[in-house]
């Protein structure tokens, strides 16, 4: 299993460790406001990260090596940031977890698959803007009111 990240509460600055796979949604222990929700997977644990989320997941399928997978890694970021507690993103290195990319059909990267109760829900493989994914997973996972 991942250790733990270290996440900054966007709202009140509160550091907190969030763990890759949890039964809830993970909040800031100081103002209560969900946290982002960005983690890494690989073949050992990529069922209780992505599979057994409790919210859907955007699964970023990527390589250390793909000029569009690291354009795209801002864009994925930040949507972590602006939907905390309505979606988990898995960062999934295809170089490191090819069995994963095999399930999954994975034949270009990046290639971005929104999950929910562990069933593919959508895919789109190629590196989208800020406001393409956004308006991409918004049509897919449609947005809660503002807390």
């Amino acid at each position: 299993m991942s250790e733990p990240q270290v996440v900054t509460c966007p709202s009140c600055g509160q550091k907190t460790r969030v763990r890759s796979a949890a039964d809830g949604v993970p909040h800031c222990p100081k103002c209560s406001r969900a946290l982002p929700w960005l983690t890494e997977a690989g073949t050992a644990d990529f069922s209780a990260v992505a599979e057994n989320s409790p919210i859907p997941v955007l699964i970023d399928f990527w390589a250390p090596w793909c000029a569009p997978c690291r354009i795209v890694a801002p864009a994925v970021a930040e949507l972590s940031q602006e939907r905390a507690g309505e979606l988990k993103v898995v960062k999934v290195n295809t170089d490191l977890a090819p069995a994963i990319q095999e399930r999954f059909g994975i034949r270009g990267i990046p290639t971005l698959l929104l999950m929910e109760g562990a069933k593919e829900r959508d895919r789109v493989t190629g590196a989208l803007n800020l406001n393409a994914l956004r308006q991409w997973v918004e049509q897919r996972v449609p947005a809660h009111s503002p807390h």
